[in-house]
């Protein structure tokens, strides 16, 4: 044993870890997203196994996404720009209410209870699933809103990016697209989403979930070294080599390939995802 966990499941939580960093870097890339919604639904699985409580475990497993997006997010941003493809003013216009709604999460997951993040996550991997398989989206104008607008829609973006642990790529593809701009436009500039609503993010989970620690003491794997709050050192470690190495495959996928078979997949598995916490929640 290791800090009171079996050898066995330190292994099974290191090679998922390993495997699905290497996915959310590819998905980083390919949809300007910062992988939260694969990296939350793997580690709550995998945080399962190795006997983190319910009552803790889904705000864990989005504190822990929020801080593997960092350097993920940083990296697919670089290359999106790299190309010329990122709108810095519609980044510029949404950084502040962005960031202001991720403080407003990370107040409200120090108190919710562990169904909130499951109905958020149900709520927009749902909406995003029932785009990315229909190939529908939705229809506001042909250029951004104005300062009201883009406030209102940067604050909702930051609040449900921090309570479900993602970049806000599927958010701000879905609203950069619906105001007319084009896919590869839209997933460049939200890749910069990333950026903007991780580092406040982890900050915020780490300081919500600091004195739970205390209140689980046989729980080896949300103290530390293990954890820092609500955010898995081990996982943070583990799932940054092969995401950050995979970011870049992803955007040059973004650029090359058809994409209506990858979002037919993605789809699929955020259709999933969402029946899975869903059932969570019926069969309470």
């Amino acid at each position: 044993m290791l800090f009171g966990v079996p050898y066995d499941q330190l292994a099974i939580l290191a090679f998922g870890l390993l495997a699905a960093g290497a996915a959310t870097g590819i998905l980083a890339g390919v949809f300007g997203v910062g992988g939260g919604a694969v990296i939350v639904p793997v580690l709550y699985e995998l945080f399962g196994v190795v006997g983190v409580p319910v009552e803790v475990r889904m705000p864990l497993c989005v504190g822990t996404s929020l801080a593997i997006i960092i350097p993920t997010s940083i990296r697919s941003f670089q290359a999106h720009k790299a190309r010329g493809a990122v709108d810095l003013d519609v980044l510029k216009a949404w950084a502040v209410p962005v960031i202001a709604g991720v403080v407003v999460g990370s107040v409200i997951a120090r108190y919710a209870p562990p169904v909130v993040f499951k109905l958020v996550f149900v709520f927009v991997a749902g909406l995003s699933a029932f785009r990315l398989l229909t190939g529908k989206e939705l229809k506001f104008g042909t250029g951004m809103p104005g300062p009201v607008g883009m406030a209102a829609s940067g604050g909702v973006i930051g609040i449900l990016s921090s309570l479900m642990g993602i970049g806000g790529g599927q958010l701000g593809n879905l609203v950069m697209m619906a105001y007319g701009r084009t896919i590869h436009n839209a997933v460049a500039t939200s890749s910069g989403l990333g950026v903007l609503i991780s580092i406040p993010g982890a900050i915020g989970y780490i300081l919500a979930g600091w004195s739970k620690a205390a209140d689980y003491p046989a729980v080896a794997a949300i103290q530390f070294p293990f954890a820092l709050g609500y955010v898995s050192l081990v996982g943070f470690l583990l799932f940054i080599p092969t995401s950050m190495w995979t970011a870049p495959l992803g955007a040059r996928l973004a650029h090359a390939l058809p994409k209506r078979q990858l979002e037919i997949a993605f789809g699929l598995f955020l259709l999933i995802v969402s029946g899975r916490f869903l059932w969570d929640f019926i069969a309470r």
